[in-house]
């Protein structure tokens, strides 16, 4: 069973047994609703989301059988994961896990391979070849194609890797 990293409870919110969730997963949407499974902590320890809401950066969670804050208090700082095989993703999306190892090419010529995907203002790719580190944006103009067997095809981007 493959685990994928969802993000991590930073704090309890209020009496009743809502967590915060700081995450920068891809798929927020399809995850935190209601009946969704999430799996805290090493153990990997199986909640369900009975409630979410979001509040400044943060999402906020009650979890199926918790009210009250002592109760949760047990997961505060614990990572968060979801099994790979409950995310139903749509023709064309692919895990930022996934592209991890990938083979980027431009005009068929490898460049170098993923080592890394930021998400922060601007998503961007971390390619690592034997001249370095290079960051590529990681969007629709610039990432023409990602085939999760053959790679990741770029648009001519010229003097990038220069």
């Amino acid at each position: 069973m493959e685990y994928i990293y969802l993000g991590k409870i930073v704090n309890t919110h209020g009496i009743k047994g809502e967590v915060r969730i700081i995450s920068n997963f891809r798929y927020k949407s399809r995850i935190f609703v209601k009946g969704f499974a999430i799996y805290i902590g090493k153990k990997k320890d199986k909640e369900v989301i009975d409630s979410y809401r979001v509040h400044k950066n943060y999402d906020m969670i009650v979890m199926r059988g918790y009210a009250n804050i002592n109760e949760v208090l047990k997961y505060k700082g614990e990572a968060v994961y979801i099994k790979k095989d409950d995310l139903k993703l749509e023709r064309g999306e692919v895990l930022d896990e996934d592209l991890i190892g990938m083979k980027v090419l431009m005009n068929g010529e490898e460049k170098g391979k993923v080592s890394k995907v930021l998400r922060e203002k601007q998503d961007r790719l971390v390619v690592v070849n034997d001249r370095g580190k290079y960051y590529i944006p990681y969007v629709k103009g610039v990432v023409k194609e990602i085939n999760l067997k053959e790679g990741i095809i770029l648009e001519d981007i010229s003097g990038l890797f220069d």
